[in-house]
């Protein structure tokens, strides 16, 4: 367990908005809910969970970008190469923009093996095979 991630928590714009879309990639992932209350939400997988909270609203005016100091981004275990191509053709019947859509599924490399997109926050995330 040692070193073990424990949970990554996420403040977000809507939480409404990122409840839909997490609840639904999460779920796709073998992630289900742990705790919900007015200000939250988590969901659990084995014994790592995620977080996501509506950040105060005094706090809205400040714009998050991947490329400035912070998280830049998530990445998933997928498990295959099947996976990836199913979710990925389910975030684009859901309009979630692809990153890299030229270069896809090799943006990470020739032997690299994956799909970048985003969240409603614009925050990017990855499942690769």
């Amino acid at each position: 367990m040692k070193g073990k991630l424990h949970h990554i928590e996420i403040y977000v714009k809507d939480l409404n908005v990122s409840k839909e879309f997490w609840g639904w990639l999460l779920g796709e992932l073998g992630y289900s809910v742990s705790q919900q209350w007015e200000q939250g939400i988590s969901y659990i997988f084995d014994k790592t969970y995620i977080v996501f909270v509506q950040v105060e609203k005094k706090h809205l005016d400040v714009s998050y970008h991947r490329c400035k100091a912070g998280l830049n981004h998530l990445a998933f275990h997928g498990g295959s190469r099947a996976f990836v191509d199913d979710i990925t053709s389910k975030l684009r019947d859901r309009g979630v923009k692809i990153l890299y859509e030229d270069q896809h599924p090799y943006a990470g490399g020739p032997d690299y093996y994956a799909v970048f997109f985003e969240d409603p926050d614009r925050m990017k995330v990855e499942i690769t095979a």
